[in-house]
């Protein structure tokens, strides 16, 4: 199988092990920056181009797209769409589970349980908006923020109302969100691959810190899940469109609550901590899924 692996950084962990259990596997692999591709969108001749030369058939591409290239970067993935390659995640799912505010309601409106959560640009009321989500401590997020960038935890109301103040004369979108004192700074982090949770891990903050980011300095350990763990991170994935992803569950005294579905989960973390080849189960997933001849359908 001819895979291409989306990438504007081939070296990072999970490029390179994609790229080796996709060779151990016996495919042809090239790792393709989308910001270097160019693409014809002519009825008839669709087709990308890339460093000077017309790219051929690919059966299956990775989209590896980082939150800062994703309006180019998946437009690029939908361009492959077109010319008949099998998206590991489809391009429009990637787009709905990066806007942090869609992706939110859309799990809302499936009735899966998350923080409660408003959204804002200038309120006219800071008092009622935090009022809304069960007052101080409270977590600010800004919409456009990953890898826990822009996101503030503010302990007293007034301390919430200066931050959101801040926040809104950089002319910026926020989610002000219920702050999960019993999570003690811990997550869990469910890796999804169609549809099932092949490994889980908990991450917890490094002292001083609330964010679980393992790219923030937390750490991680193996960890069994409950089956409503388990069923929420399947049911997450599935109403965002994504066949692989990390879902991030808080457990909160009232029960399991998701915090954000991302698509484009780092393996590194997840495979060092659970000793599990994950990279060979997405490219196991992509073997069974991509077709000779597939032509994806998108919804635009």
């Amino acid at each position: 199988m001819k895979i291409a692996l989306l990438s504007r950084d081939g070296s990072l962990y999970s490029c390179k092990r994609l790229l080796q259990a996709a060779r151990e596997r016996g495919h042809s692999v090239e790792v393709i920056d989308p910001l270097s591709c160019y693409m014809n969108i002519n009825p008839g001749s669709s087709g990308i181009h890339y460093r000077g030369r017309r790219l051929g058939h690919f059966d299956a591409v990775i989209p590896r797209i980082g939150s800062a290239i994703t309006f180019y970067g998946t437009a690029v993935l939908r361009q492959f769409e077109v010319c008949g390659s099998y998206p590991l995640n489809e391009s429009v799912a990637i787009t709905r589970a990066r806007d942090k505010l869609r992706s939110l309601q859309l799990l809302a409106r499936q009735g899966i349980d998350m923080p409660v959560t408003g959204f804002a640009h200038s309120p006219d009321d800071t008092s009622d908006l935090i009022e809304m989500v069960g007052g101080a401590p409270l977590v600010v997020k800004l919409v456009e923020g990953t890898q826990g960038i822009g996101v503030v935890l503010a302990e007293t109301r007034q301390a919430a109302k200066s931050v959101i103040d801040a926040f809104r004369g950089l002319n910026a979108h926020i989610l002000v969100q219920e702050f999960i004192k019993e999570a003690h700074g811990r997550d869990i982090r469910c890796l999804v691959i169609g549809g099932e949770v092949v490994a889980a891990i908990e991450r917890e903050a490094k002292e001083g810190d609330f964010r679980s980011n393992l790219h923030r300095g937390g750490t991680a350990r193996s960890v069994e899940i409950t089956e409503r763990e388990r069923e929420m991170a399947i049911h997450a994935t599935a109403t965002l469109g994504l066949e692989v992803a990390g879902v991030d569950i808080l457990r909160a005294a009232r029960g399991p609550l998701v915090m954000e579905v991302n698509a484009s989960p780092g393996l590194e973390g997840i495979e060092k901590t659970t000793g599990l080849d994950i990279a060979a189960m997405m490219i196991a997933w992509i073997e069974d899924q991509a077709q000779p001849g597939f032509c994806l359908k998108t919804g635009g």
